[in-house]
């Protein structure tokens, strides 16, 4: 773990207007004068301002935080307000860190702000994490987990993780205290496209305001010092059932970060997980499937040439945003196959190529050989061929 710091020497004094902000902290024997000045001293780094990311800042600024870094590469698009309440309608468009910068300094005027207007990368993962005390992992993808992980074990920097999905979350601390990492708990990623994300298996909007809350709770906690903290211990919380429950964990002596004998050395970009459509686009196929790009289908459209387009998306999906194809969402489709020519060219798409590249699998394996997958899916076409189909 990093060494906050502790001497009252290195910790700067509190002024009248943070007496007055803070009283409520004063008033805690936990916290105290002492406690205010560690959370003014502590530089804590919020990978991704988005769900998770929104609370986190908020409160860790509310709390008088001296030094808040937020990465973030993406832009405030509409469908994130639904749950990201850092960001407002009228940002939409704007980059995600400009967004929370507006907001954040409007909430604590004293805060200090550092912008990475860029997404973690192996290449930069050690370099920005070694410059901050405690990092809290705010992402939404397994590629981008695994790296802030690796990156936190490797410079031991405490990471405080949440993850989120339709009605349930988790949460610990990994990487403190001789406690264990994420690795411990999940040694490698699942393969790709087996897990949906929050896009297409939804999240009930307030539910990474809860865990958010959480991981703020948390990063103040290893800031004072305090005891009780989720190191060893994962938190599950079932939204809907509204039932918590914690599990011990264990360090893995066999892990292959933190274990005894540790094989990784450096962050691995995870491309096969956090960019494996855009590989995809690179390959004439994969696992035997041809892709095709939307500039291919749109020219096969437009010269009429015979083919089915597939759509293996979810009902709701459809509606808000369609490409005019055949609906058998993935679960029902090895249902359906009669539903299909098998002389015919079959196109299947999905939101982004994930859940389709699985579909012509199936296809493929039930006697289908002329099968293709829309590299990129409708993502592909709004961004590419028509903006007028929406974005989701």
């Amino acid at each position: 773990m990093t060494q906050l710091p502790h001497a009252a020497k290195d910790l700067p004094e509190l002024t009248a207007e943070d007496r007055q902000r803070y009283a409520r902290h004063l008033s805690l024997p936990e916290v105290g004068e002492s406690g205010q000045r560690r959370l003014a001293a502590a530089r804590v780094l919020c990978v991704g301002v988005g769900g998770l990311g929104s609370p986190v800042a908020l409160y860790l600024a509310a709390a008088g935080v001296g030094t808040l870094g937020l990465v973030d590469g993406d832009c405030v698009e509409a469908t994130n307000l639904q749950r990201q309440v850092l960001h407002g309608t009228s940002d939409v468009g704007s980059r995600k860190v400009d967004s929370a910068e507006r907001r954040l300094l409007a909430l604590n005027p004293a805060l200090r702000l550092e912008l990475h207007a860029t997404m973690l990368r192996a290449a930069n993962a050690r370099e920005l994490i070694r410059g901050y005390d405690v990092v809290v992992d705010g992402t939404d993808n397994f590629a981008t987990r695994y790296l802030v992980n690796d990156a936190c074990v490797l410079e031991h920097r405490p990471n405080v993780y949440g993850s989120i999905f339709r009605f349930e979350g988790q949460a610990s601390v990994f990487a403190h205290a001789d406690g264990p990492c994420y690795r411990c708990l999940y040694p490698e990623p699942p393969p790709p496209g087996l897990i949906p994300d929050c896009a297409e298996g939804g999240v009930l909007g307030v539910l990474p305001g809860l865990i958010g809350t959480i991981q703020a709770t948390e990063a103040i906690k290893v800031i004072l010092g305090l005891e009780g903290t989720l190191t060893g211990r994962l938190l599950m919380v079932d939204a809907l059932a509204m039932r918590f429950q914690t599990l011990a964990l264990q360090r893995d002596p066999e892990c292959p970060i933190c274990g005894a004998s540790p094989v990784i050395r450096e962050p691995i970009e995870y491309r096969e997980l956090c960019g494996w459509m855009k590989d995809a686009e690179e390959k004439k196929d994969m696992n035997g499937i041809p892709q095709i790009s939307v500039h291919e289908l749109k020219r096969k459209r437009e010269a009429r040439e015979p083919h089915l387009l597939l759509d293996v998306r979810e009902q709701w999906e459809h509606q808000t945003a369609n490409l005019g194809g055949h609906l058998i969402p993935l679960q029902e489709l090895h249902l359906r196959v009669h539903e299909l020519d098998r002389d015919l060219e079959i196109v299947v798409h999905c939101r982004s190529g994930a859940r389709s590249q699985k579909a012509a699998e199936m296809l493929r394996a039930a006697g289908f050989h002329r099968v293709a997958n829309l590299s990129g899916g409708i993502q592909a076409w709004s961004r590419e061929i028509d903006p007028g189909v929406p974005s989701y």
